[in-house]
C-alpha cells in the first residue's frame, strides 16, 4: 500500500466514530498494538525533542524501505506515534519525504490535542521525515 492509501484508510476509520471520546479510545487502542521499540533503542538520541512525554523512535532500512519502531510513556502519545508509524513505516525514503500529512487535519487530530501535544505531533512528523532524509542521502 502507498502512504496515501494508508492515510485514506486511517481517515475512513476515524470517520466511523461519532465523537472525540470514541476517537481518543481508538487512538489509545492503536497505541496498545504498537510494535514496541527494542529496549536498546530507548536512548536519549532516539527521544523526540519537543514532546511533553517521552517518545522514542528508531528507524532502520530493510530492503530499501524504512521500518520504524517506537514507544512512549504516555498512552495517548503512544497512539499518536502508532498512527504515524502505520502511515510511514515500510515505505521508501523518497515516498516519506514526498508524502503530505494533511490526513492529520482530516481526522481533526491536531485541533483536539493540547498545544503541547500538538507541538509534539509536529516534532514526531519532523523526526520521521529527518530519518527518511538521512536514509535518502545515504544512497
Amino acid at each position: 500500500m502507498t502512504i496515501q492509501e494508508i492515510q485514506d484508510e486511517i481517515v475512513d476509520e476515524f470517520s466511523m466514530f461519532d465523537d472525540w471520546m470514541q476517537r481518543y479510545e481508538y487512538i489509545i487502542d492503536l497505541g496498545k498494538g504498537l510494535p514496541l521499540i527494542d529496549e536498546q533503542y530507548k536512548t536519549d538520541e532516539n527521544i523526540i525533542k519537543g514532546c511533553q512525554s517521552k517518545v522514542w523512535v528508531h528507524a532502520e532500512e530493510n530492503d530499501g524501505k524504512i521500518v520504524f519502531t517506537a514507544d512512549s510513556d504516555a498512552i495517548l502519545t503512544k497512539g499518536i506515534i502508532a498512527i504515524l508509524i502505520r502511515a510511514f513505516s515500510n515505505q521508501k525514503a523518497g515516498a516519506i519525504l514526498e508524502a503530505n500529512t494533511d490526513f492529520i487535519d482530516k481526522i481533526g487530530l491536531k485541533e483536539h490535542l493540547s498545544p503541547t501535544r500538538a507541538n509534539g505531533l509536529v516534532s514526531m512528523i519532523k523526526q520521521i521525515k529527518m530519518y527518511a532524509l538521512a536514509f535518502n542521502n545515504k544512497k
